[in-house]
């Protein structure tokens, strides 16, 4: 399974970051996501530190659902974790699914995001500005690039060294989910 390696840091100003990868990478693609977390009645997925999520994404021209699960960090001090993701045509379907295996929902919420693809040093990026209404006003930037175990190291030092090129600094970094930031903010 490959391994999204991520950063994810608070951005103390965000008009200035938004104005970088506009400039750099053209419009991001605004989208809305509706992410709903699943886990067994024990909370087994979470007390592993293992994830499964539905998100259906709106954005200008699309709607899309998909379904990832994420295993266990593999990296501490990032929180990068392996990741299998793949596109449900039919989120209703998808939700039913997840009920009738004994998965029950634990927490939903929304995130409003910015995204830029791009490619810098021969790697692929995605860099998301992300708004979580809950809580309050807060922007963040999550930036990953695909990764084996063998290269994490050095997939997580270019993700450092394009967020430093953003402004953003090992102190604005964050490995809190948000799904525990919503559900302490409820």
């Amino acid at each position: 399974m490959a391994i999204e390696a991520e950063l994810k840091a608070v951005v103390r100003d965000p008009e200035s970051v938004l104005e970088q990868l506009e400039q750099a990478h053209g419009p991001g693609r605004p989208e809305v996501y509706y992410d709903t977390y699943y886990d067994t009645a024990d909370g087994a997925l979470g007390t592993g530190d293992r994830e499964l999520r539905i998100r259906t994404v709106h954005s200008a021209d699309d709607t899309r659902t998909v379904l990832t699960y994420k295993g266990a960090r593999v990296d501490e001090a990032s929180g990068s974790k392996p990741e299998a993701e793949t596109r449900a045509d039919d989120a209703a379907a998808a939700h039913a699914i997840l009920r009738g295996l004994g998965y029950a929902p634990t927490i939903e919420l929304e995130k409003r995001c910015r995204n830029y693809d791009f490619t810098a040093d021969g790697r692929r990026f995605l860099a998301t500005l992300v708004r979580v209404p809950e809580l309050d006003g807060r922007t963040f930037i999550e930036l990953e690039t695909g990764a084996e175990e063998a290269d994490l190291a050095e997939a997580l030092a270019a993700v450092r060294t394009v967020l430093t090129g953003l402004g953003i600094g090992d102190d604005d970094l964050t490995t809190e989910l948000y799904t525990d930031a919503v559900a302490a903010a409820r």
